[in-house]
C-alpha cells in the first residue's frame, strides 16, 4: 500500500505529464506495456489533470506511430527486423527479412479491412507498433497512417480518461487495492493482442 500511495503521490506532479508522452511513445515503438497503464495513476491521483494526461498518450503515441513507421521507411534492415521478428506473430510474418512477404501480408490486410485495419490496431491490444513498422516498409501514405491514428487512438484515450475522470473516486479505491493485479492484466491483454493477430 505504501508503495501504490508513493505511485500516485508521484503521479500527481506536473512533470508526470512528460512521463505520460515519454512512454507512449515508447509504447509505440518497442515498449510491450499498454498506455493506460501510465495514464491510470495521474487521474486517479488527481481528476483535473485528465485532460493534460489525455493530450499526452495521444500525442506520444501519433509521435511514436511516426517514428515506428519511419523505422520502416528508411531503418527496416538496420532496426526493423528485429522489432518484427520481437512483437509479430510468425505465423503471419515468418521471415521478418523477406520485404515482398511482408508486402503481401499488407496488401491482403488493405484488400480485406482497408484503412480499417489501421484502426483495429489503434484501439485493440494488437501491436499498434508491428503494424507502423510494417505500413512504413511498405511505403504506405503516412498522412493516411497518422489520420486514421489521431482519430482512433486519441478516441481510445479520451474514453479511458473519461472514464478514470467519471469513476475517478471508485477507480481510486480499485486501484489501491488491486494495483499489481490491473499491471498483471494489462500486460496479459499486450499478449492477448499478439494472439488475436493468427486471426486477422
Amino acid at each position: 500500500m505504501k508503495l501504490i500511495n508513493q505511485i500516485l503521490e508521484k503521479s500527481n506532479k506536473s512533470w508526470y505529464t512528460f512521463v505520460v508522452f515519454f512512454m507512449t511513445v515508447c509504447e509505440s515503438i518497442f515498449l510491450f506495456i499498454p498506455p493506460e497503464v501510465f495514464m491510470t495513476p495521474a487521474i486517479v491521483a488527481n481528476k483535473k489533470r485528465v485532460f493534460s494526461i489525455t493530450l499526452s498518450a495521444a500525442l506520444g503515441s501519433l509521435v511514436g506511430g511516426a517514428i515506428a513507421y519511419m523505422i520502416g521507411y528508411w531503418m527496416y534492415d538496420a532496426f526493423g527486423t528485429w522489432l518484427i521478428a520481437t512483437f509479430a506473430n510468425p505465423q503471419i510474418i515468418p521471415d521478418p527479412t523477406d520485404h515482398v512477404a511482408i508486402q503481401a501480408v499488407i496488401d491482403n490486410l488493405l484488400d480485406k479491412w482497408g484503412i480499417w485495419m489501421i484502426a483495429v490496431t489503434a484501439v485493440t491490444p494488437i501491436p499498434y507498433k508491428v503494424l507502423a513498422i510494417c505500413l512504413g516498409l511498405c511505403h504506405y501514405p503516412i498522412w493516411l497512417f497518422l489520420g486514421v491514428s489521431a482519430i482512433f487512438r486519441t478516441g481510445r484515450f479520451a474514453i479511458i480518461g473519461f472514464l478514470l475522470w467519471k469513476f475517478q473516486e471508485q477507480a481510486n479505491a480499485i486501484v489501491k487495492k488491486y494495483f499489481w493485479q490491473l499491471t498483471i492484466g494489462a500486460i496479459i491483454l499486450a499478449v492477448l493482442g499478439l494472439l488475436l493477430m493468427t486471426l486477422i
